[in-house]
């Protein structure tokens, strides 16, 4: 399987699209009654990455950022801008 290696900055999602991925991730958590601990054993990364992605204070790798949505049941849906002839 290939491993995407994309980085996505928490900060950037919350300002270019006006949402704050690592709140909702937190407050899924608290839902699920997951510690961040809890929740970081469970995805397979560190307590210290759940930390930073709840504050959005750092960069992340989008596999490891599906790791920790993939256990919380979050789903994520990309809608591609449509483009005209060959823009």
């Amino acid at each position: 399987m290939m491993k995407n290696h994309a980085i996505v900055t928490a900060m950037a999602v919350k300002k270019e699209h006006n949402f704050n991925l690592g709140e909702i991730i937190k407050t899924t958590r608290k839902l699920a009654g997951l510690s961040q601990i809890e929740l970081a054993d469970r995805a397979g990364v560190g307590k210290t990455l759940v930390f930073n992605l709840e504050k959005g204070s750092t960069q992340i790798s989008f596999e490891n950022i599906l790791k920790v949505l993939k256990v919380l049941n979050i789903k994520l849906n990309f809608k591609l801008p449509f483009h005209h002839g060959n823009e």
